[in-house]
C-alpha cells in the first residue's frame, strides 16, 4: 500500500498560525476539516498559511460525508468537500451551509477498471461491482453515468468503500470496477495500470465547496476567521494553477504520492474559485433531485437553504 493510501487513515492534527485575532469571548481558533493534501497542503504551497491571522486546528478526514458530519456537530469550523456530500448532508438536515464554491476539471473524476477487464463500455457494468465512497462525488458521477446509459444503480451493486480499502478491492479483484478521484485516478493509473472506462466529462459539474458549520457561521469571531479562510483558499487555487510544476512537488511532498503521480492530477487542471449563484445552486439541485428519484435520498432536498452568500462580493 502507497504511503498515500495508508496515511488516509482519520487522523488529527493541528497546527497554530504565527497570528492572535480574538473575539468578544476571547482568541479565535478555527477548526478546518481536510482532507490529505488538500487545503492545508494548498495554503502552505502558495505561502498563504505563516500568517494567517488565527490559530487553525486541522482535523483530517478520508473523505467528505464524514467531515460535514464533524461540521454540523460543532467539530469543525469549515472543510473542503465535492459536489455530493453537501447534498446528503442537507438531505440529513445537518447544520452547514456551503459559502464558497470552486470548478475543477473532471476529467480526473473517473470510473475505472483493471487493464486486462472485458468491460468496454457503461452499458457492460450492468449485473457488475463497483467500489465508491457512499456520498462522495465519486457516488453523484456513478449515478449520473449509469443514467446517461440508461441504467440505474439497481443495475449494479454499490461496495461502499472509503478510498484506501477500495484500492485494494480494485486491485484485488474483488469489484468490477472504481469510482473515485484525482489523485486515485492518476494513481491507479500509473501504479496499477488502471483504465479509465469514462470520466466525468459531459456528466459530473466539476464542483467543490468550502462548507462550515451553521454554528460558525453564528460567531462573529468565527465568521470573520472563516471569510479570511475562504478568500485564502481563492487565492491559493489561483496560485496552483499557475505555479502548476511547484505545486506538483508540495502535493507529493505533502502525501506521499510520487511526482509522477501528483504532476499527472495538477496537469489536468485544479478547482478555480467560481460565484456560489444561482447557476451553481441549480446545477446542485439537479444532482439532489437525481438522487432522491434514485432511491439513495429517502425525499426532496432543497439544496438552497443550505447556501450562505455572505462572503461572495469579497471573494474576487
Amino acid at each position: 500500500m502507497s504511503k498515500l493510501l495508508s496515511a488516509m487513515v482519520v487522523a488529527v492534527l493541528a497546527l497554530s498560525g504565527c497570528g492572535t485575532a480574538e473575539s468578544s469571548d476571547g482568541p479565535v481558533v478555527l477548526k478546518v476539516g481536510d482532507q490529505k493534501g488538500g487545503s492545508k497542503a494548498l495554503l502552505t504551497a502558495a505561502g498563504l498559511l505563516d500568517d494567517f491571522p488565527y490559530e487553525i486546528e486541522w482535523s483530517t478526514f478520508t473523505s467528505g460525508p464524514p467531515l460535514l458530519e464533524a461540521a454540523s456537530a460543532g467539530a469543525i469550523d469549515v472543510g473542503g468537500v465535492g459536489n455530493t456530500p453537501p447534498i446528503f448532508a442537507a438531505a440529513a438536515n445537518a447544520k452547514i451551509a456551503a459559502v464558497y464554491s470552486a470548478k475543477g476539471s473532471v476529467e480526473g473524476d473517473a470510473l475505472l477498471v483493471p487493464a486486462d477487464s472485458q468491460l468496454r463500455s457503461v452499458p457492460d457494468l450492468k449485473g457488475r461491482s463497483i467500489a465508491v465512497a457512499k456520498g462522495s462525488s465519486a457516488h453523484g458521477q456513478v449515478l449520473l453515468t449509469l443514467a446517461a446509459a440508461g441504467l440505474t444503480t439497481k443495475d449494479v451493486t454499490l461496495n461502499f468503500l472509503q478510498p484506501s480499502d477500495a484500492y485494494s478491492a480494485f486491485t484485488q479483484k474483488r469489484v468490477d470496477a472504481w469510482a473515485v478521484w484525482d489523485p486515485y485516478t492518476a494513481q491507479a493509473q500509473l501504479e496499477a495500470g488502471a483504465r479509465v472506462l469514462t470520466d466525468g466529462r459531459g456528466k459530473s459539474n466539476g464542483y467543490t465547496f468550502q462548507v462550515a458549520g451553521r454554528a460558525a457561521l453564528d460567531s462573529p469571531g468565527k465568521s470573520a476567521a472563516v471569510k479570511e479562510f475562504v478568500q485564502r483558499i481563492a487565492r491559493a487555487q489561483r496560485w496552483a494553477d499557475t505555479h502548476r510544476e511547484e505545486w506538483a512537488k508540495a502535493w507529493a511532498a505533502e502525501t506521499g504520492l510520487k511526482i509522477e503521480v501528483a504532476r499527472a492530477a495538477v496537469e489536468r487542471g485544479g478547482d478555480l474559485p467560481v460565484k456560489l449563484d444561482d447557476v451553481v445552486i441549480a446545477s446542485e439541485q439537479e444532482l439532489a433531485d437525481a438522487f432522491t428519484a434514485d432511491g439513495a435520498l429517502p425525499g426532496k432536498v432543497d439544496f438552497r437553504k443550505f447556501v450562505d452568500t455572505r462572503f461572495q462580493g469579497e471573494l474576487s
